[in-house]
């Protein structure tokens, strides 16, 4: 039975592991950075000393390719990274996928469909979330690009200039319709179930969607001395408020997988001898529930204008992002769980609660995503880890979901 070199996988993922390493461990290495640059260089000459046919799309999006016509089954992930995150979110996918293709080329394995694996740009969001798939299935608003910026301010279109791309050019990455017969996405988990059930395999059914909203609390900045406690206008006490009361709010009203976060509290004019006049929240919301998620999102809304009414100040909600739920195909999902099934190698179907650039390949292919356990569920975080062998059937579940969905 055909396999991967496992091997030469974990050489591959050490070796990438080296741009953008942080002295403590992991990775720090943001789409467009020089170290992300140095790392597509190097995912480029692999790709070539692979026997690929390479191309950079006008996103960014960085692919090797093996075999002729169309249309094509497509794999891959991102070499991006969140600052201090691990070696494996993304990069697994893109190596295992570039393994794959090796193993294939390699064996001469006659193929219906030709092969492609892909790095997609700044899945993470350090610009736009999902930026490179959204491109390459025409979901970049070309009028936001110029907009664009990092948190620490950093605009897109520089960032780009730097690493040799023109942003306003990333429009032009669509795929013609039917080019992609199918895509396939192998993740480490990111979360504790498959570790905690003791299952090898998890077959994603859906990714959820995911609101970002900007929460301004406006108040008055009194003297914190003088003004007597009864007649603040404290912005910052509302948003606390606020905070706590949409946690309860989405985990009661929720489907009991709802979830929301806070990532970002700005508090200004940030000196302690000053009340609070404005504070602002980033809240993000996920829901593999479209309908769900929207509810939230407009209860929520209703919360923060009555906690901003009742302490008499003002309250500004402004959309960041907006990612809605995606199903992963029918058909892909069968034909990952008959892979396992020929690795003798026990599946669990579940759902993604992180965002991956499958939901945007959905709309225009059939697609899904392969699950590996996570070591104590970690991610996004230095000392994010999976064994050697769950690495390993991951890698060779995704050969033969492959080879099943190419010939």
């Amino acid at each position: 039975m055909l396999k991967i070199s496992l091997a030469r996988l974990r050489r591959d993922l050490t070796a990438l592991a080296r741009f953008g390493s942080n002295p403590g461990g992991g990775v720090s290495r943001p789409a467009w950075s020089p170290a992300h640059e140095e790392a597509r260089a190097w995912l480029l000459a692999q790709m070539k000393e692979a026997g690929l046919e390479t191309s950079v799309d006008p996103a960014g999006n960085t692919f090797g390719r093996h075999g002729d016509g169309a249309p094509l089954v497509l794999t891959g992930s991102h070499i991006d990274s969140v600052p201090d995150g691990g070696t494996l979110d993304g990069a697994l996918g893109v190596l295992a996928a570039l393994e794959c293709l090796r193993t294939i080329r390699e064996a001469g394995v006659p193929l219906k469909h030709p092969l492609a694996v892909v790095a997609w740009s700044d899945e993470e969001g350090r610009y736009g979330s999902l930026f490179g798939s959204r491109a390459f299935t025409g979901k970049l608003d070309a009028a936001k690009i110029p907009e664009m910026r990092a948190s620490d301010g950093e605009r897109l279109v520089d960032a780009m200039a730097r690493a040799g791309f023109n942003a306003r050019e990333a429009p032009r990455a669509p795929a013609d319709p039917g080019s992609v017969a199918a895509y396939v996405e192998l993740h480490i988990e990111q979360g504790p179930h498959l570790e905690a059930k003791g299952i090898p395999i998890g077959v994603v059914e859906g990714i959820v969607g995911i609101r970002r909203n900007r929460i301004l609390f406006q108040g008055e900045p009194d003297h914190a001395g003088t003004t007597p406690m009864a007649r603040r206008k404290d912005a910052f006490l509302a948003a606390a408020e606020y905070a706590l009361a949409a946690r309860e709010h989405v985990v009661g009203r929720g489907s009991g997988r709802s979830v929301t976060n806070f990532g970002v509290v700005e508090v200004k004019p940030g000196v302690t001898n000053i009340v609070p006049a404005r504070a602002a929240l980033l809240q993000e919301m996920r829901e593999l529930d479209g309908k769900i998620l929207g509810r939230l999102e407009r209860e929520c809304t209703a919360l923060a204008k009555r906690i901003a009414r009742r302490r008499g100040i003002r309250v500004a909600i402004e959309r960041i992002s907006r990612n809605e739920p995606a199903r992963m195909a029918p058909e892909v999902q069968r034909t990952i769980e008959a892979a396992a099934a020929t690795l003798k190698l026990r599946t669990l179907r579940m759902p993604s609660g992180a965002g991956h650039d499958a939901q945007n390949l959905a709309t225009i292919t059939k697609a899904g995503m392969i699950f590996i356990p996570s070591r104590g569920g970690r991610s996004h975080r230095p000392d994010e880890s999976s064994d050697r062998r769950a690495i390993e059937r991951g890698a060779n579940v995704l050969l033969h979901t492959l080879l099943k969905l190419a010939s």
